[in-house]
């Protein structure tokens, strides 16, 4: 070992030579393909190095085994870091693979991806939602030892575990991480260790361009615990004090009633002549005659690419036998904990399956018919509280909202160290009913951290509008295929007085447009009992539940079809008088009442008419075509869709001879039934365009 790198006790020369490798081999790869980022790789190389081979606890011959510590690189950009590491230590990973970073159809894209890259924990790239989401895997650790193990002395349970990111100066600057972070702080999450690799560069340079905040304070602020460790020396010396590092981390896991911060302060792109410390290394390639230079430096042939000594990988690879044996204790401690705790142990095994308890459903209410009815937001609280008992894995709450988006289930305490119980809300670390604060963008990513580990699902709230603030998180989670739910209420003008600032117009397109992303907007009490049994069913990515403020009737299912076939995405709520329609009206939501009205009239001037209740284009997309031909069958081409939003997405259903009752402009302040009969969202306006539709199917 050299002065400028002091390795922690048992690092022999190998592990100095891997970590040098890992710093070669993330240039190589850099260098083949042409673009990426080679500089944080490079100069992070000990400190994953150090989490991987000699800190964290898993398995590489099983990377969802449930005893394991979690990692997130929330600094995405520098893939390598990771990837190297799953490389060197068994995880999978081939030198081939590293070689084909970036290119098609790689294990090894430009950013770590979920499912895709065995070893990868969440998707990150977007700066910010990697620590967000880690803050929800680390809560979920909490409630998951609260379900099973309550009563162990703090690391001795088989729940136990930590969850470790590695951040950058970027993830640092984005708000998501900060409306997490201080959630974290409130929470006391004493099991997330955050590493901030502090090197002072960005893609425009040095950060003092647009960030110069002591960060290190701030994280103390929000009731972190903190600590620095500056490899830098002030910048008078550069040492990579990995031991230093190792005794930092070992503090913080000692730390168990806050989370941790550490301030890593590197050169990034260390050790490269002529370009370590300059921005030049964070998103390019070194170019040839960097790379030859820092490879001849740490001693490696600068003729040669991808070079992996045999013995560095026989050391390196030792971690798959540890890793085995961490895991085999483990498995002996899960033994033990089964034998003392049965009844627990067979909640465990049916979550570990993802699998729903048999007979659950039969606790989700029905509604009576009631043609004043009661807002789907008041019917899917209620929904809640009756799941409660028979679904321990279900556990939500809101933004902020609870009262609005009535999510929270009655009687439950809520997830909060006790000291923070408050006049309305008392809790247990334990407990069940989340409180995200006004921190919508974290709350999709916490959501998200939570369901991914497969134990527990979590459900969030806010108003629909407010989606707009959590967009990017939601895209994320469908990219993952992860099933977290939202639950979106105030879903339209009809929400009423609040204003156009409130009142969303645009917002069912604009999540449509997601790709994985299922929006479902029940008609009524029964519909909404019905969504909440198919979202708690559908494990293929998230979902959104559209709910109203207002009231709706809750419809008599003697005279419309049964509510279950809402799992389908759309059905035939009432046919034609006489089975064959002129004209078909298709509608969601609050907008189902007036379609049905509306259909009362068209039968009554003798124009046979099918209503059909849309709740979710995406399930009913997902249907065989034969059912689709029956819900809207071709020949039939006068159509009608009616919702309070813009219509864009409706036109695929249209066809060439369809007319949609929308709303193409803001809202205004007024009472919902005001705002309905000014936005021409009316049972008149629906015959209208159904007359006009009629006339164009015939011309």
């Amino acid at each position: 070992m050299t002065d400028t790198f002091k390795a922690p006790e048992g690092w022999t020369e190998l592990d100095r030579r891997a970590v040098d490798t890992a710093r070669i081999l993330a240039a190589d790869a850099v260098e083949k393909v042409g673009n990426g980022h080679p500089g944080t790789a490079m100069s992070l190389a000990p400190a994953a190095y150090l989490l991987y081979q000699d800190v964290m606890r898993h398995d590489p011959a099983d990377t969802r085994w449930l005893g394991r510590d979690k990692f997130v690189l929330s600094a995405g950009h520098s893939s390598l870091t990771q990837y190297i590491q799953l490389y060197l230590g068994g995880f999978g990973l081939e030198l081939e693979d590293i070689k084909a970073l970036r290119t098609y159809e790689s294990k090894t894209p430009g950013h770590p991806e979920y499912h895709h890259t065995d070893g990868i924990e969440t998707t990150t790239g977007p700066l910010g939602q990697g620590i967000a989401t880690a803050v929800g895997m680390a809560m979920a650790q909490r409630r998951e030892r609260g379900l099973f193990d309550p009563d162990a002395a703090p690391g001795q349970s088989p729940f136990d575990h930590f969850v470790y990111v590695i951040a950058s100066d970027g993830d640092m600057q984005e708000g998501i991480s900060n409306e997490a972070s201080s959630l974290a702080g409130t929470q006391q999450l004493g099991n997330l260790i955050v590493l901030w690799d502090d090197n002072d560069i960005s893609i425009e340079g040095h950060t003092d361009i647009a960030f110069t905040e002591d960060t290190a304070a701030r994280y103390e602020a929000l009731g972190w615990h903190v600590q620095t460790v500056d490899w830098t020396n002030g910048g008078t010396e550069y040492v990579e004090d990995v031991a230093a590092l190792k005794r930092a981390i070992e503090e913080a896991q000692r730390v168990t009633d806050k989370p941790s911060f550490i301030d890593l302060r590197t050169i990034i792109g260390w050790p490269t002549p002529g370009l370590k410390g300059s921005h030049k290394v964070h998103g390019a390639k070194l170019g040839g005659e960097a790379v030859a230079a820092v490879k001849e430096l740490l001693g490696f042939d600068p003729e040669q690419d991808f070079e992996v000594g045999e013995d560095v990988l026989a050391r390196t690879r030792e971690l798959v036998e540890r890793g085995a044996e961490q895991r085999r204790r483990w498995e002996e401690s899960l033994k033990d904990w089964r034998e003392a705790n049965p009844e627990r142990a067979e909640l465990f095994d049916r979550l570990s399956k993802q699998e729903l308890p048999e007979g659950w459903a039969e606790a989700v209410p029905a509604f009576q018919a009631d043609e004043t009815g009661v807002a789907t937001r008041a019917a899917s609280g209620t929904i809640l509280s009756a799941l409660a008992d028979v679904l321990p894995e279900l556990w939500g709450g809101s933004a902020d909202l609870a009262g609005s988006n009535n999510t929270t289930m009655d009687g439950e305490p809520s997830f909060i160290p006790e000291e923070h119980s408050t006049e309305e809300f008392t809790g247990t670390p334990y407990g069940r009913t989340l409180h995200f604060g006004i921190r919508e963008h974290a709350m999709g990513a916490i959501l998200s951290g939570i369901t991914i580990g497969g134990l527990t699902r979590a459900y969030g709230g806010t108003f629909l509008q407010f989606s707009d603030y959590m967009r990017a998180s939601v895209r994320l989670a469908s990219l993952m295929g992860v099933p977290s739910i939202y639950v979106w209420t105030h879903d339209s003008i009809g929400l009423g007085e609040d204003g156009p600032t409130h009142q969303p117009v645009e917002h069912l397109a604009a999540l449509r447009a997601i790709p994985g992303l299922s929006i479902v907007r029940p008609a009524d009490a029964n519909e909404t009992a019905a969504a909440w049994k198919a979202t708690l069913e559908h494990r293929d990515g998230p979902v959104g539940l559209i709910l109203t403020r207002q009231a709706v009737p809750t419809f008599d299912r003697k005279e419309y079809a049964d509510a279950e076939n809402l799992s389908r995405g759309a059905y035939v709520m009432k046919d034609a008088s006489d089975g064959e329609p002129q004209v078909i009206l298709l509608a969601t939501g609050s907008e189902v009442q007036i379609a049905a009205e509306a259909q009362k009239q068209l039968e009554a001037d003798g124009v046979p008419t099918r209503l059909v209740s849309v709740p979710s284009f995406e399930w009913f997309d997902a249907q065989d075509e034969s059912y689709r031909e029956s819900v809207l069958p071709t020949a039939v081409r006068a159509r009608v869709s009616v919702e309070a939003g813009i219509a864009m997405p409706w036109f695929r259903y249209l066809g060439d001879a369809g007319r949609a009752v929308s709303v193409e402009t803001y809202g205004a302040s007024a009472s919902h039934t005001v705002m309905f009969e000014k936005y021409g969202i009316t049972t008149e306006a629906v015959v209208s365009a159904a007359r006009e539709s009629l006339a164009a199917a015939q011309s």
